[in-house]
């Protein structure tokens, strides 16, 4: 079991869909007490896409562990006890458009006024300030924008369209980061604060050794030695249409996976390039091409050369992995569950329904 290393922290939170919630998330599970205040009908992605039980997956999969408060934000009496919530509250976390938390009065000038130390965290797409802060936006424009995309690519040069919103992720964990910071500033000062996370300057901010490198060689894809380009570093397809990862940079990963494959004179080709012109090349192709994905996965975990299963996620929860580290789990309804941290399977709570402790917080006030 983890320790509650955030317990005694309140957290309010405003934010919805995922990079909010995966935030706020993240931070329930380190021991924070978080409130997610909800419109009359919920948080939006309780009502988009895939459900469960008529609930969107996207809710469930990050809200766990929090408790909710249905009110209308646009009512005068529903945003009085919001501020009264405030004033014994820590944290508040918000994900509106810029200007739309000061049309309710709850912006950080505003709730500063009634709680001097609080700690407010913004997550927009663009910024608080200039014409991009207006304009709508996605993970995949935060992508593309910031070049992370243009890292994506086919083998004919064009961006491939992730399943994983990238961005909203990593936008998610700055604003942990700086919650967390800011918590460490009002430990040591008695100061709150306030911090707005732009997506977007996030994801670019990934690019800083793409960017460096592009000015020194013009190359626009960043560490060649990372992307692709080597025997020992790529992706290679099993004999059944799977694929396995090998990342033996070092001397003597790459000396292992030589000598358990009997091809020992292999070892001096280390840093030679993909290519049908390399007859090391080809020949690693022919070896992968001849064994199983359950034959290499074995290989994987008996020889010490870095090579992993391309695994589907569908098979996350029976790798051994992940059930020897209790990351990833079923609950006692049998549904597969995440934990964000090994070893706190047993301290699981499922996502509130919608407004569930409105009354029992509102009684506390």
């Amino acid at each position: 079991m983890i320790e509650k290393l955030l317990e005694g922290i309140r957290i309010l939170d405003f934010t919805n869909y995922l990079p909010g919630p995966y935030a706020t998330q993240r931070l329930a599970d380190l021991g924070a007490e978080v409130i997610k205040v909800e419109p009359v009908k919920g948080d939006p992605a309780r009502h988009t896409g895939v459900k469960r039980d008529g609930t969107g997956v996207v809710y469930l999969a990050n809200n766990h562990g929090k408790m909710s408060v249905s009110v209308d934000l646009k009512n005068e009496g529903d945003r009085d006890k919001i501020m009264r919530m405030v004033e014994g509250s820590d944290v508040i976390m918000e994900s509106f458009r810029p200007g739309v938390m000061a049309r309710f009065g709850l912006d950080y000038e505003t709730v500063k006024l009634h709680k001097p130390d609080i700690i407010y965290c913004s997550l927009t797409g663009y910024g608080n300030h200039g014409r991009w802060s207006k304009l709508g936006s996605h993970d995949i424009n935060y992508m593309a924008l910031s070049g992370l995309l243009a890292q994506l690519k086919d083998k004919y040069g064009r961006p491939i369209q992730p399943s994983l919103t990238i961005a909203d992720y990593f936008g998610s964990m700055a604003a942990c980061e700086m919650v967390l910071a800011l918590l460490w500033k009002k430990e040591r000062s008695g100061l709150g604060g306030y911090h707005s996370i732009s997506l977007t300057d996030v994801a670019a901010s990934f690019m800083g050794t793409h960017l460096m490198i592009h000015q020194e060689t013009g190359e626009q894809q960043g560490i060649k030695l990372l992307n692709g380009e080597l025997i020992s570093y790529g992706i290679y397809e099993t004999k059944d249409g799977r694929f396995m990862a090998l990342g033996a940079l070092e001397n003597k990963f790459w000396q292992n996976f030589c000598e358990a494959v009997d091809r020992k004179e292999w070892i001096g080709a280390h840093f030679s390039v993909r290519r049908e012109s390399n007859p090391v090349s080809t020949d690693m192709k022919k070896l992968f091409a001849g064994r199983t994905f359950e034959e290499w996965t074995t290989f994987s975990q008996k020889v010490d050369c870095c090579l992993t299963p391309v695994l589907e996620v569908g098979e996350l929860s029976s790798y051994p992995y992940f059930l020897e580290n209790a990351s990833i789990f079923h609950d006692v309804k049998g549904n597969v569950k995440v934990a964000m941290h090994s070893g706190s399977s047993n301290e699981f709570k499922p996502a509130p329904s919608v407004g569930e402790h409105t009354r029992r917080l509102l009684e506390e006030l």
